[in-house]
């Protein structure tokens, strides 16, 4: 179970972090115990075209914007079992950059470490003979990120997050699985936002839960190569700066299409994808991925 964004990359103060919990191919699939794993994702999104309630933005600064972000993760994973019941823990430390172009060019770019993630994953239910999995994880993410409140664009948030997150994968053909999962993230305040809510005193930033639903079909080609396709559509997360109401509720849809190589080395994971439709804040035009990860 992956985190989607270690960073915001966008102004906070008109809109909310549109993120939650991506999964990759088959982490609904209960692991066996007593395996552990490294692996290292890159990262590389480019957000454009800002949107207020639906409607397109082009008064300053948002006339032309462009937010090139780029990000490394590295993430330790450990499985075991809980009784009888296949469970995982990892930690993941990001370390990114984020650098305003265009119209945001003004702003300046930040670079450091991102907030690090902690998950615990229990299956319930594993059948890997009929192939029907039932997931469910807990993720916090701790505010360690580099963080600036003079800047508007920053790698850490300064706030603590929580997320439930509950995933289901069973056989759609002898080929062909599906997944659905279900998860909400919670915030806690930052109470030193300046430069990102446009103020030059310190506000505090709250924000409502922000719930992702994700699906779609995992087709295993062979024992080497999986292919699959993400649909997300992630709602609320609205935000209050002191008790001025953004009216900025996330209502975006977006997709992500992955192809998997299991080799001798390790599993590489090659991932493109984009927002479809956005309701607030910047359009995501592009999220590239490679990620590589080796078990022992």
């Amino acid at each position: 179970m992956y985190l989607r964004r270690i960073a915001p990359f966008i102004l906070i103060t008109c809109t909310c972090s549109a993120w939650g919990i991506d999964l990759q191919p088959n982490d609904v699939v209960a692991p066996p115990p007593g395996r552990h794993s490294v692996s290292i994702s890159y990262l590389n999104t480019e957000n454009n075209t800002f949107y207020k309630n639906g409607s397109v933005v082009k008064s300053k600064p948002f006339a032309s914007p462009d937010i090139d972000g780029q990000a490394a993760q590295l993430r330790i994973s450990t499985t075991y079992t809980v009784g009888d019941l296949p469970a995982a823990s990892y930690i993941q430390l990001p370390y990114g950059s984020i650098k305003p172009a265009g119209s945001l060019s003004s702003y300046p770019s930040n670079t450091g470490i991102g907030d690090t993630a902690f998950m615990t994953a229990l299956w319930p239910y594993s059948n890997r003979e009929t192939r029907k999995y039932l997931g469910v994880a807990a993720y916090v993410i701790a505010p360690t990120g580099s963080y600036n409140n003079q800047q508007p664009f920053v790698i850490g948030e300064n706030r603590w997050k929580a997320d439930l997150q509950m995933g289901y994968q069973q056989p759609i053909t002898n080929n062909v699985d599906g997944m659905i999962a279900v998860d909400t993230m919670w915030f806690s305040a930052n109470n030193e936002c300046s430069a990102a809510c446009f103020s030059a005193t310190n506000q505090s930033l709250n924000q409502k839960p922000l719930t992702t639903t994700q699906l779609g079909p995992i087709y295993k080609i062979d024992e080497t190569y999986t292919l699959a396709a993400s649909y997300f559509y992630v709602a609320g997360g609205a935000t209050t700066i002191g008790n001025a109401y953004q009216n900025n509720t996330v209502n975006t849809q977006r997709y992500l299409l992955s192809a998997v190589g299991h080799y001798p080395i390790g599993r590489i994971t090659i991932q493109y994808g984009r927002d479809m439709e956005i309701k607030n804040g910047f359009f995501e035009s592009r999220r590239l991925a490679v990620r590589y990860q080796k078990s022992f």
